[in-house]
């Protein structure tokens, strides 16, 4: 890999020697000492199918309530150009952010969102994980290396997506999200934990979200898979924006490799990337150059 663009897909590396010092560090404290922090959408699934754009997880929820999908619609259109604003202070935004997911999962228990209308919605979508993500999956499952899929979205969503369209589970995985409570008729009742909003979508939400096994219950807020993950001080972190490298946040990690996929607007977005990630893939790349790194970080221990 080189610093400068190729033909697509096309990977750009920052500072060649800086990384590969990383990898080296990396690779000779071995795969015990590493972790996976890896965005969803745009990251983990694919950006473009079939020439249309993809759907996120967030966007492909139907209610089967046409009133209450509007309503939830009105919300994105007022809070979302909020979000994308660089004038407002980030404490102000903070607040309009949490005001925004509450209003948000307050419609979707009103709406009476059920879990089929979950799996419909799913099965309905235009949705798709990059090529290479599985195999990604497979080997860190191998080599026992957890992977974090930090969301602002829903948890129950997102692992619909990965039953329906991986047809399997990987027990490495931890997806950190906003949980539902569902009755015993199907029907959306609460949420779990603290809101997870796209503003604290980090390792502190480890620490705010709902225990990721619920049959477990840990005394005075202990919660290992946030104590486990802070034992493991390299980071492999995998985003589709800049503020993705956020998602490392309370982590006091020794070595990071931060890779971004550039999935649109390369050209007006290249630099920022490339001044901000250590590798970027562009153009909707697939995940096999991340497979190929992970297999390079642990070649000595597989």
């Amino acid at each position: 890999m080189d610093s400068t663009t190729t033909s697509p897909p096309g990977v750009a590396v920052r500072d060649p020697e800086s990384l590969e010092k990383r990898k080296t560090a990396i690779r000779s404290a071995g795969p015990t000492k590493l972790q996976v922090i890896a965005d969803f959408d745009g990251t983990l699934t694919r950006y473009w199918i079939d020439g249309r754009r993809g759907q996120t997880s967030n966007g492909l929820l139907q209610q089967g309530n046409a009133e209450y999908d509007a309503k939830r619609q009105a919300l994105y259109e007022y809070y979302h150009p909020l979000e994308i604003s660089p004038t407002i202070p980030i404490k102000e935004k903070t607040k309009l952010m949490e005001e925004w997911w509450e209003k948000t999962h307050g419609l979707l228990i009103e709406g009476g969102l059920s879990f089929d209308a979950i799996k419909k919605s799913v099965s309905e979508a235009t949705i798709a994980f990059r090529d290479g993500v599985v195999e990604l999956f497979e080997l860190l499952e191998e080599l026992d290396v957890p992977v974090l899929v930090f969301s602002a979205g829903l948890a129950d969503i997102i692992e619909e997506v990965f039953r329906q369209k991986l047809h399997r589970s990987f027990k490495n995985i931890k997806v950190v999200s906003n949980r539902m409570v569902f009755d015993e008729k199907g029907c959306l009742v609460a949420f779990k934990g603290k809101t997870i909003h796209v503003l604290n979508k980090n390792e502190h939400a480890l620490d705010m979200a709902a225990p990721i096994h619920d049959k477990f219950r840990y005394p005075n807020g202990y919660n290992p898979d946030s104590v486990l993950m802070k034992q493991r001080t390299n980071v492999l972190l995998l985003g589709d924006h800049v503020g993705d490298l956020g998602m490392s946040d309370g982590l006091s990690y020794e070595n990071q490799i931060a890779v971004g996929f550039l999935n649109n607007n390369t050209e007006m977005s290249f630099k920022s990337y490339l001044d901000a990630f250590d590798v970027v893939y562009l153009n909707d790349a697939s995940m096999r150059g991340v497979v190929e790194l992970v297999s390079q970080l642990c070649a000595e221990n597989q």
